[in-house]
């Protein structure tokens, strides 16, 4: 079965106990054992005590110990000291960590190690946190993964709660903030804060900070609608990748459209049964695979919608957002099934890692011809921006970003398929020549 290893890794990701998932700690001790470090740091590292200062955890008797144990003395033992994962803000802070476990963040590790070009990138950004890993260290991690980690990125990376409560300010008002989503969801794939900012929503709350417009008006933030009553899970109805299942009823061509796309993301082999992929995206939770999931999370997002506009005027502006999926959808399964035919003919050799005639969209980051990139980028870069261009109200990146590249790159796929073809008759009918015959010797006088 095809990526059975990639499979199984990722199983034993989100099945394994968080890194450092000791006993829960005692109580804060308070804030003398803090004395010796503050006296150290406040030369070696003085924005640190700063922010720890004017931190709750500071007010309410939380010390440096009690985060990083008291392993650490010397500027010679700095490796000692502990670094804070989820256990460690558990046991002041039990009911978010728990939301956080059950949520899509808490796979962020997991997911982009199971992506199989991930692996073949730069160290500095798969492992560290300059590039994949400095957002994907958000998810939860096994104690031999955090251990990996510590090595490469100097300790740090392994906390996951100071992703969006930076250290050591720990801010609640800065968490609350949409600027604390922006590092990660900006760009490619990810440019939901941007869509979210040119948006009516984020303009009004932008007047609203520059008290253009009153203290009660509405303008939602993206905690508003994702983490409503500051609920840590933070899931959507469609997931991340926009596919789901169970297939729409009365709708053929969605069907064949998704369908056409779970092939060539993996999940679907090619007669449309089940692969081990299905299982990676049901434990990552990156897409919902029944209705009632679907359901439960559709029904948090328009209760969030009613906080400001009608029932109905909520519901009709998510349907018309799934709509926007449906047609989508159709052109990027059309492009997959340009590349597949390329497959079948012989035009293109398929992916070695991938075994079945359709186009592996998971290793496309780094695929070998300029057609198969374009298919890579019009599915994870186009279709995402049209598609959560239109549940984050940015009709520019519907359009624009989204929409239009996306009618581009499939003209331009079908015309670089039309001419590997020609080029492969020509290169059969040169081959298919005989040889011309070799020129007689020179006649010697």
């Amino acid at each position: 079965m095809p990526h059975l290893s990639l499979t199984m890794t990722l199983a034993l990701a989100l099945t394994a106990p968080a890194a450092g998932a000791a006993a829960p700690q005692a109580a804060p001790r308070g804030l003398k054992a803090a004395d010796a470090c503050v006296a150290c740091h406040r030369t070696s590292s003085p924005q640190v005590v700063a922010d720890w200062k004017a931190s709750r955890h500071s007010s309410v008797g939380v010390g440096c110990v009690d985060c990083h144990g008291d392993g650490h003395r010397t500027a010679a033992d700095v490796k000692a000291a502990r670094m804070p994962t989820p256990e460690t803000c558990a046991p002041c802070h039990e009911a978010q960590v728990a939301q956080f476990k059950r949520g899509k963040h808490a796979f962020a590790w997991a997911a982009v190690k199971a992506m199989p070009t991930f692996h073949y990138q730069a160290l500095a950004v798969r492992e560290g946190e300059k590039g994949c890993g400095g957002c994907h260290k958000l998810g939860l991690k096994s104690e031999a993964e955090a251990q990996e980690l510590r090595e490469v990125a100097g300790g740090y990376g392994v906390a996951s709660c100071d992703a969006c409560h930076t250290r050591h300010l720990f801010s609640k008002a800065e968490a609350r903030q949409p600027e604390a989503c922006k590092t990660c969801h900006m760009g490619f794939d990810h440019p939901q804060w941007e869509m979210y900012d040119s948006s009516k929503h984020g303009v009004r709350q932008e007047l609203k900070r520059q008290k253009v417009l009153p203290a009660t008006a509405a303008a939602p933030t993206c905690q508003t609608c994702h983490m409503q009553g500051g609920d840590h899970e933070v899931r959507t109805a469609w997931g991340f990748l926009a596919v789901r299942l169970p297939m729409p009823e009365g709708d053929k061509q969605w069907t064949d459209d998704r369908v056409t796309l779970l092939q060539a993301l993996g999940v679907l082999d090619p007669q449309g049964q089940p692969t081990a992929r299905l299982g990676l995206v049901d434990k990552a939770q990156v897409a919902r695979l029944d209705q009632a999931s679907f359901d439960v999370e559709r029904n948090k997002m328009l209760k969030a919608c009613q906080q400001c506009h009608s029932g109905s005027f909520a519901a009709t502006q998510l349907k018309q957002a799934d709509g926007l999926i449906r047609d989508v959808d159709h052109l990027t399964a059309e492009a997959v099934r340009e590349v597949a035919g390329l497959y079948r003919d012989g035009t293109l050799k398929k992916p070695v890692a991938y075994a079945a005639a359709f186009p592996d969209l998971l290793t496309f980051h780094d695929a070998p011809t300029p057609i198969e990139q374009r298919l890579f980028v019009m599915f994870l870069e186009h279709r995402m921006r049209a598609f959560q261009g239109a549940f984050h109200a940015s009709p520019d990146y519907v359009t624009w970003y989204g929409w239009s590249e996306l009618t581009r790159d499939l003209t331009e796929i079908r015309a670089m398929a039309a001419d590997l073809r020609r080029n492969r008759k020509v290169d059969a009918l040169l081959q298919a020549q005989p040889a011309p015959a070799p020129a007689p010797a020179a006649t010697r006088k």
